[in-house]
């Protein structure tokens, strides 16, 4: 795809979603909500007070996501998770089934509070990352680097030039650092945040916190006394399960189930599959750690669709409307 059609079809996107936003301020298309059956599990992030693009495009503003709150407790039927494996969905109105992904702190300073206030129910996949003594992922570590490091990063005796989108990219192949770090297992990330710690005094900035803090053990527990809250497990490291050893993924399955079970002193059944991806020996192994709730983003092999422990998710755009996400929502396309 050239550049010149990639930019034809951006503009194409932006022109639809100021049609339905206009279409929807004037009260033309109010009414689309009521006309979609189905369901969909919707996938949230992180959740900050400003600058939600910061370091990622995952993050939405605190603004938005209660707008996103209000729009379902008044147009959709938001179920829990095992309501939504279990099929007891609305014939009236359209499913949906919250999550969040990667255990930031600031799920459990926001979003609990508004849960608490509108009734409704979520699901949290947590990492296990304060159990090996981290309060950071790997990921966001590298996304404060690449935002506030130097124009050129050397690692391993080779140079890496952040490009236009502040992600560094080997000047000899052209890869993005970020896919080798991610390709490799906990021990070169480690590596990583060790050799590139002194770059950057992120920890002096408070006020950053937002965008990469982990919740802590306490934390963990008191989301999971909440009636509306479900707790799942995401790895241990965030680590990509399809790219490290199959041994090293069974691991991780079955100590993200043990230290979060010993937190909150109930069973975890379900398990999100970090960035989405999997194989058919990481769901094997999943199933075996006790998992029987296995949720990616889309399924990569046609089994997936007949298996019952299996659920496609849909990740929210930080970039459009409530109104546009909401479509999306219902559609499941931006």
């Amino acid at each position: 795809m050239t550049l010149l059609h990639k930019g034809i079809l951006k503009i194409k996107s932006k022109s639809r979603y100021w049609q339905r936003d206009i279409f929807w301020n004037l009260g033309l298309n109010n009414n689309f909500h009521k006309n979609t059956n189905g369901s969909r599990i919707i996938i949230y992030h992180g959740i900050c007070q400003s600058d939600h693009t910061r370091f990622n495009n995952i993050f939405l503003k605190l603004k938005t996501f209660e707008a996103h709150l209000k729009f379902y407790k008044k147009y959709f039927n938001v179920i829990s998770l095992n309501d939504y494996y279990q099929q007891r969905f609305s014939n009236d109105r359209f499913n949906v089934c919250i999550t969040f992904d990667d255990g930031y702190a600031n799920n459990h300073k926001y979003v609990l509070p508004l849960l608490e206030q509108y009734q409704l129910p979520a699901t949290f996949f947590i990492t296990s990352i304060r159990d090996a003594g981290f309060d950071i992922l790997w990921n966001d570590f590298l996304g404060i680097i690449s935002r506030y490091g130097p124009g050129i990063l050397r690692y391993n005796n080779e140079l890496f030039k952040k490009n236009i989108w502040n992600k560094y990219v080997s000047e000899s192949t052209g890869i993005i650092f970020q896919e080798i770090i991610r390709s490799g297992g906990f021990n070169e990330k480690v590596k990583m945040m060790e050799q590139l710690g002194g770059l950057v005094n992120f920890r002096e900035n408070k006020l950053e916190q937002d965008y990469w803090l982990q919740m802590t053990a306490r934390q963990i527990n008191e989301l999971s006394l909440s009636k509306y809250v479900t707790i799942g497990g995401h790895s241990c490291y965030h680590n990509d399960l399809s790219r490290i050893p199959i041994g090293a993924a069974r691991t991780e399955l079955i100590q993200s189930k043990k230290y979060l079970e010993g937190i909150i002193q109930k069973e975890i059944k379900a398990f999100a599959f970090p960035y989405g991806t999997y194989t058919r020996e990481v769901v094997a192994e999943a199933k075996i750690a006790g998992y029987n709730q296995l949720l990616a983003v889309n399924f990569s092999f046609p089994e997936d669709f007949s298996d019952t422990t299996m659920r496609e998710r849909f990740t929210v755009n930080p970039f459009i409307s409530v109104n546009n996400q909401m479509y999306a929502n219902l559609t499941g396309r931006y």
